[in-house]
């Protein structure tokens, strides 16, 4: 198993990392899944996606250190749980790498494949406070890193209609290619989260997990 991360994340929390670099039958094989799963994954259009999906839900089991894997439905929203578990739990995947988080507080991940076209998108996710924030040399992560911040959020919050120009604010102010820490708000009418957010940056991609703090 090709686990490049895993690690406590505001503890008891944890969070992982994995390389897939496993065939879709092999993960098929190490992945028992539920009849929901089962239907789910035979919708999915392409080996590579069902890889990830397959691969996200392996090391999500691989956390628990559970004997046995327990069955990650999802509620209305879209939003995963682990069935007979308190912590609130975030999957992510992309090209080649599955990520995941476990934390009783609300939580969420994403990890994204760094790409140029973001800067021509920026304008719909970015809002002013963010934008005075970026730098020059590191525009192209920063705006990856907000972009996985408020797509981890997102998910944190688990409910629809979020703006996230308009309802998510990402701080950057303190960023450095050294640094891994940040924090971020939500607000939507009476809805107010804070959250810590820890963040690797990679050659080829950036992961972001979020966890809502009390202030």
């Amino acid at each position: 198993m090709p686990l490049l991360l895993h690690e406590t994340l505001h503890p008891p929390g944890e969070w992982g990392l994995w390389h897939i670099l496993e065939s879709e039958a092999l993960l098929r094989e190490r992945t028992p899944l539920f009849e929901a799963e089962l239907v789910a994954l035979e919708q999915i259009k392409g080996e590579g996606r069902r890889r990830e999906f397959l691969a996200a839900r392996l090391l999500l089991h691989h956390m628990s250190g559970r004997p046995e894997r327990g069955e990650l439905i999802k509620d209305d929203s879209g939003k995963p749980h682990l069935v007979d578990s308190i912590f609130h739990v975030s999957i992510s995947h992309t090209v080649d790498y599955a990520a995941a988080i476990a934390h009783p507080n609300p939580c969420g991940i994403d990890v994204q494949r760094i790409v140029p076209r973001i800067v021509k998108l920026a304008d719909k996710f970015v809002n002013t406070a963010e934008r005075s924030q970026l730098k020059d040399r590191h525009e192209l992560v920063q705006l990856h890193l907000i972009w996985s911040a408020k797509e981890a959020m997102y998910k944190a919050f688990g409910r629809r209609k979020l703006d996230f120009k308009e309802h998510l604010t990402v701080n950057l102010e303190d960023f450095s290619p050294d640094n891994s820490r940040a924090t971020a708000m939500l607000r939507k009418g009476n809805a107010e989260m804070v959250f810590d957010l820890t963040y690797q940056i990679n050659p080829d991609f950036v992961m972001v997990a979020c966890v809502e703090i009390t202030l």
